[in-house]
């Protein structure tokens, strides 16, 4: 030891021997061995506290320079902060010739820098895995210059600790990445007191100028603020290493975005904490030739030269490090014991394993218990249940299997597992498995067949897996009843990713939405009835007949997603979107395979290799990268060009795999994939580049671009070889040019022709001649993408709207409407072989179809506007069909009642009240007035100017009221042939609603609201309701005020008799789009365009309860629509909404009571029975809903 040092624990002697507690710390410097057992023992052996103190500084002061660092970093870890500081100056300094030389091949600096941060030493007996300790290292450099977890897990005594101590012994590694050190702690099995004591004391041993530590951290909390600080100011660069980690919860202590290394034999305990996360996994058995290594290195003894019962323990201990080091330091004592231990292993006997070393326990069963002993009481059945199999007897597995399942419904007999308890990951991911290899039919089938099962899962774990398990299962389930599996399967792969999302919707309510001969639907209406007759609030589709196209729904992403595509084998889905992440996951099932931070900014493009190797995205940061599909990791960044890069594609790779990517810089490249460089760049665009494709045979790749040109390049040389003015095509009458954009291209399999879509039309082009073969499809709408199966001659092709068709190109007919996304949709991806095509949107969605059973007729669709009548037990709707048909609908039944052709398009329709009469208005300004009866028209008037918006009859049937763009409403008594216009208004009129004595009461862009007399056609009240458009009104049930909603995001209560305001009502953030009395006229609710319900107290304006939108995954909303209509019960105890689906609230409390999830979105209305107990409405596919309550 070096004179300064010598010096400092002298001239402090005092004060150590004062307050130092040996045992400890001589813990400490055993394992860094700079102390013997033997001194040990002597220090021990002193009467006294303050004489052991005295002797364990006796033999410190005769050892050298490293017992001082240990013994410095002894007291820093035992919480001895001010005696440390004492010797702190003392630490002997690194000079040039410590660097150069050390006695076990690390460099003296190293050591000191990890004997100063608590680093393990080398244990006596050490044998390197050195694949190992370079695969830690690697991990640890991916630290060098980002916050992240490294992760090496592997069971208890598989050399985690010692491993990855090892892999810090590197003076580059260090220098390069953890300048600032590395901070070493023993964790462990912690209590809340027991880890704040390991945080303090870490935050001491860091805070050596007590810049910090004003006084103890009182909580957790605190404690992991003052260690984010010190971490991030002082130690900004440092390694902090977490020993043995039980945990999750201890872990999120440390989540302080910082550089940490933990050990654990948990592999999930990062789950938890944020950023980057790389794993290394330590196997549990060495080699038989490192086992032996290790005997003969605690023995002695060259390989060659120890008995052959060396061989038999290292096979017995199955190579664990701690049962051979165990044995290893008791055959150093006991050489003619080599025999004994075999018997005793092969007994397990473990008890009689016993050290006589500085192992940590005294004997291996005490070793292997230590884990076991941790357990809940309960649980520790399962270990002595499972831990009794002979020796060496084949183990029984389907009898294993048996006992494990049998032990599952021991301790959960007439229930689940919840989240509350420790082992329910286990059996949500294991249990079907242990009853499938039971071949445990019935068991299986209860299981898998149960909704309690599938909700309680989902919730936990999403539907992936289970979705995987039917697939998997399915010829031991099919045994028992394949209609039921099929059930099953088809509900969690159409509604997963419904039940994976926050709040967790109602599985019964979604259930009663299946076939009725689904076993789906026949549990969750027995379940759904029970709960019921509880007072639970369920209802069911009573004219459902919509079925579902779609095989798959998957939920991958958290916003919206750009693009999808199949790998080549068709068994694995690429995504990326505006969540900036690319997903990797199975197409039969949609679980996980890959989660990859991709980029900077939304991705907007993905492909996959044809060999399967690698992935390619492309995103408005201005790059594209590579990446390894199997391990997620970044290949090659192609950072060339200058502004968002649009898209990006794979050629077939026979001789060479190339990259090709185009970009809104006008510009497009070829990449040389595994040389990792740009090959070529090619000039001749003039405006973004939005496509790019190779051709089959991989000479050519074609581009569309915003100048309106396709271009065809040679890809050996990146040379122009053709261009083609797609706008050429597209001359109007007086053959000027008009601007047109080419969005996407795709080649036939022969190379020789080229599809494009522009504007609304697909054309087919000639490559050699560039001439327009034909026009493939011509829509009213703008093409959005499409794509085209070669191998069926089918296009699928996205429309302006959340709508996909499919059309044979050959015979040019649609052969299906894909209409089940809830917002654009803005690509279509055939797989390889054609039998499947995926589609992703807005809605953060990918459903994923079979061709084969989407090439049906299209299904019936209404517009959404309709009007209802409910008279007494029937439901009677008019509906617009396919814009030229009129049909009258029996909603008990769903049966059509009648039907009506128009030539026109029709715009609106009502019926009157006695069912007698039905009205409709069309695009061409007409009104018509037929009899439900016959069908027949009766009379017909072309009065509007424009499209008709609205028509409502009277109560007596004989007067039609009708409106337009215009700021007038037409009065027409249809019977006399008389019409009377209503004028005053000066903007667009938005709706009206009829009063009692032959009065109207209407609303109007132009911020009023009028009352008027439709005999005499006079304005008897003219309110100047709101500065911007009023949205809605509604009539109070005692027809003596109304509300009014606006624009200007606010609604006012209004008095008939005193014609002016009782309450204006603020707190909305947006356009307050609808409202509606209580039936008792004492409460009023508002909906907005944020997705918010608002309920107000009519006669103090005071609001009572805000409906506020409950958070979904990321920030959904309780309605993912505006709040477009609302309806209170008869005893203004309930409320329903409307908006991307339907909601009922209870009125009193605010809250939630159920929702019913329609195939479409964008409800725009809600009809209801005056008992409250049938609802109507009508989503954006045209699909219609009349829902019934249970009772």
């Amino acid at each position: 030891m070096n004179v300064k040092s010598r010096n400092h624990l002298v001239l402090n002697r005092v004060a150590l021997e004062r307050d130092i507690q040996t045992s400890y710390i001589m813990d400490h410097m055993i394992s860094d061995q700079v102390l013997t057992l033997q001194e040990e023992e002597k220090v021990k052996t002193q009467a006294t506290r303050r004489d052991r103190a005295a002797m364990l500084i006796s033999i410190i002061l005769k050892k050298d320079n490293n017992s001082y660092i240990s013994f410095y970093n002894a007291l820093l870890h035992e919480g001895y902060k001010d005696l440390a500081a004492l010797l702190h100056d003392g630490i002997p300094s690194i000079t040039s010739y410590d660097k150069k030389n050390s006695t076990d091949g690390v460099a003296f600096c190293v050591r000191t820098i990890l004997c100063e941060g608590g680093v393990p030493q080398r244990p006596v007996v050490f044998v390197t895995r050195p694949e190992l300790v370079n695969e830690i290292r690697q991990k640890l450099y991916n630290l060098r210059d980002d916050p992240g977890w490294v992760t090496v897990y592997g069971m208890a005594g598989s050399g985690k600790s010692v491993l990855t101590a090892e892999a810090l012994r590197d003076e580059r590694l260090l220098e390069e990445c953890f300048p600032g050190g590395v901070h070493w702690i023993s964790v462990g099995k912690q209590d809340d007191a027991g880890l704040l004591m390991k945080l303090h004391n870490l935050c001491s041993r860091l805070d050596l100028d007590f810049t910090y530590a004003q006084r103890p951290p009182l909580n957790i909390g605190e404690a992991k603020d003052r260690l984010r600080l010190l971490m991030l100011h002082k130690y900004p660069r440092s390694l902090l290493v977490l020993d043995d980690i039980w945990d999750s919860q201890t872990l999120e202590a440390f989540d302080n975005h910082c550089k940490v290394l933990i050990t654990s034999r948990d592999r999930s305990v990062t789950d938890h904490v944020t950023g980057r996360k790389y794993e290394v996994h330590m196997e549990s058995g060495l080699s038989n030739e490192k086992g032996l290594e290790i005997l003969s290195l605690f023995v002695d003894m060259k390989i060659n030269d120890m008995p052959a019962q060396a061989d038999k323990i290292v096979r017995e201990c199955k190579g664990s490090p701690l049962v051979l080091s165990l044995i290893g330091a008791l055959l150093r004592d006991f050489p003619n014991r080599w025999e004994y231990y075999v018997r005793q292993l092969q007994n397990k006997q473990f008890k009689r394993i016993k050290k006589s070393s500085s192992y940590d326990y005294e004997a291996l069963d005490e070793a292997m218990s230590i884990s076991v002993e941790m357990l809940n009481e309960n649980f520790k059945d399962f270990y002595k249940d499972l831990s009794i199999l002979p020796k060496d007897v084949k183990v029984p597995t389907k009898e294993l299997h048996e006992k494990i399942v049998k032990q599952y419904k021991k301790h959960y007999k007439l229930c689940i597992p919840t989240p509350g308890e420790e082992d329910c990951m286990y059996w949500y991911n294991f249990l079907a498995f242990h009853m499938a290899s039971a071949k445990m039919q019935e068991e299986l089938c209860d299981l898998m067949f149960s909704l309690d099962w599938i909700k309680a899962k989902t919730e936990l774990v999403g539907p992936a897996h289970l979705i995987h398990e039917y697939v998997e299962y399915s010829h031991i389930l099919d045994q028992k009843n394949s209609l039921a599996r099929g059930n099953f399967q088809k509900f969690l792969s159409l509604n997963g990713h419904l039940l994976g999302r926050q709040p967790f919707p109602d599985i019964l309510q979604l259930g009663l939405c299946q076939p009725e001969t689904s076993e789906v639907y026949q549990q969750a209406k027995l379940k759904a009835q029970r709960e019921v007759d509880k007072g639970a609030f369920y209802v069911e589709w009573i004219n459902k007949g919509m079925k579902n196209l779609s095989r798959l729904v998957v939920r991958p992403h958290t916003d919206a997603v750009y693009h999808a595509c199949f790998s080549q084998d068709g068994q694995k889905i690429a995504s990326c979107g505006a969540d900036r992440t690319v997903q990797v996951f199975k197409a039969e099932t949609g679980e996980k395979l890959q989660s990859i931070e991709a980029h900077d900014d939304e991705v907007l493009y993905c492909a996959l290799s044809p060999d399967g190797r690698f992935l390619a995205t492309c995103s408005a940061d201005n790059k594209a990268k590579i990446w390894c599909l199997r391990t997620g990791q970044s290949i090659y960044d192609c950072e060339e060009h200058t502004e968002q890069v649009n898209c990006c594609h794979f050629n077939s790779g026979n001789n060479k795999l190339l990259l090709t990517t185009c970009s809104n810089d006008s510009l497009l490249k070829l990449w040389d994939v595994r040389k990792k460089h740009c090959q070529n760049t090619m000039f001749g665009h003039t405006s973004s580049v939005n496509h790019c494709r190779f051709s089959p045979d991989d000479k050519y790749v074609a581009s569309c671009s915003a100048d309106g040109t396709v271009k065809l390049w040679v890809t050996s040389s990146g040379n122009e070889l053709k261009c083609i003015k797609i706008k050429d095509f597209f001359r109007n009458a007086d053959e000027l040019e008009v601007e047109v954009l080419p969005k996407c291209c795709s080649w036939s399999t022969d190379s020789a022709t080229v599809m494009v879509a522009a504007k609304n039309k697909l054309l087919l082009l000639d490559v050699e001649t560039s001439d327009l073969l034909e026009e493939v499809l011509s829509y009213q709408n703008s093409i959005q993408y499409y794509d085209f199966c070669p191998s069926n001659q089918l296009v699928a092709v996205v429309l302006s709207h959340y709508f996909v068709e499919l059309w044979n190109t050959k015979t040019k007919t649609k052969v299906a409407d894909c209409r089940e996304h809830m917002s654009w949709v803005h690509c279509v991806t055939f797989s390889p072989d054609g039998s499947l095509f995926l589609t992703s949107s807005d809605d953060q969605t990918i459903r994923i179809w079979e061709t084969s059973k989407v090439c049906k007729p299209p299904e019936i669709a209404l517009k959404s506007e309709l009007d209802v009548v409910f008279q007494d037990d029937e439901v009677m709707i008019l509906g617009i069909l396919n814009r030229t048909h009129l049909q009258l609908i029996n909603g008990n039944t769903g049966h059509t009642v009648s039907l009506t052709d128009v030539e026109e398009s029709i715009s609106c329709c009502c019926l009157s009240e006695d069912l007698q009469f039905a009205a409709f208005g069309q695009e061409n300004g007409t009104v018509k007035v037929l009899e439900v009866s016959g069908g027949r028209v009766l009379k017909s008037r072309r009065g509007h100017k424009t499209s008709v918006k609205h028509c409502l009859f009277t109560s007596d049937g004989q007067t039609l009221i009708s409106s337009d763009d215009d700021p007038v409403i037409q009065v027409w008594n249809w019977e006399l042939e008389e019409c009377l216009f209503l004028e005053g208004h000066n903007e667009t009129i938005k709706n009206f609603r009829l009063l009692e004595n032959s009065r109207l009461l209407s609303w109007s862009s132009d911020g009023t609201v009028k009352v008027w007399n439709i005999i005499s056609g006079k304005i008897e009240v003219n309110f100047a309701c709101h500065k911007d458009t009023v949205l809605s009104c509604a009539i109070s049930p005692d027809a003596t005020k109304f509300s009014s909603t606006s624009v200007d995001k606010t609604a006012k209560i209004w008095s008939f008799k005193s014609s002016s305001i009782l309450h204006e009502l603020k707190g909305h953030e947006a356009c307050v789009r609808c409202c509606t009395f209580s039936f008792d006229n004492k409460l009023l609710a508002t909906g907005d365009d944020k997705r918010e319900i608002r309920i107000w107290d009519v006669s103090s304006g005071e609001l009572l309860h805000l409906c506020s939108p409950v958070t979904i995954d990321e920030g959904g909303p309780t309605h993912d629509y505006w709040v477009t209509d609302l309806c209170f019960s008869p005893d203004s105890k309930m409320l329903v909404s409307s908006g991307g689906y339907l909601k009922w609230w209870n009125a009193v409390t605010g809250e939630s009571l159920q929702t019913f999830y329609t195939n479409g979105t964008n409800l725009q209305s809600i009809y209801v029975s005056s008992n409250f107990k049938i609802f109507v409405t009508v989503d954006n596919l045209g699909i219609l809903y009349v829902l019934q309550m249970m009772e």
